[in-house]
């Protein structure tokens, strides 16, 4: 279902998977961020309805830097040579900002789990972005 939504976006909007390494590893995050939110949500919610709150909650576990920098760390050697050289540029782009509520190494794998969510969201590759947000879930609900 969510790899079908994907696609219907992907055909509505269309961004020419062609051009990936023109987008900037921080462009890439910004579309990997939203991307990796709404499959939490939409995961959450297929759980069962529950007061807003309560969701939010839940999917910041998923979402925070912490949780993330957690899940690159394990993912790395799950990914391909080109996978990884997408995480590493993304953990490796100059933000301009600073975190508030993280540290500044986890929100830098962080940004490079962002970056690789969104660089196989423009590059269309949906099965296999949805098997590393599959993934992403498994580790992260093993670790708590």
């Amino acid at each position: 279902m969510v790899e079908e939504i994907f696609e219907k976006i992907s055909q509505e909007l269309p961004v020419k998977p062609g051009d990936i390494n023109s987008y900037s590893p921080l462009a890439l995050a910004y579309v990997g961020d939203a991307v990796y939110e709404l499959y939490i949500r939409t995961l959450l919610l297929s759980r069962g309805n529950a007061p807003v709150h309560k969701l939010h909650r839940q999917s910041v576990a998923f979402v925070k830097a912490k949780a993330q920098s957690d899940i690159v760390h394990k993912l790395m050697e799950r990914l391909d040579p080109v996978e990884q050289d997408v995480v590493r540029r993304g953990r490796n782009a100059k933000s301009g900002t600073i975190p508030k509520n993280a540290d500044v190494a986890d929100y830098k794998y962080a940004t490079g789990f962002e970056t690789l969510l969104g660089y196989l969201y423009i590059k269309q590759d949906f099965a296999r972005l949805l098997e590393v947000m599959r993934i992403s879930v498994e580790q992260s609900e093993a670790d708590v």
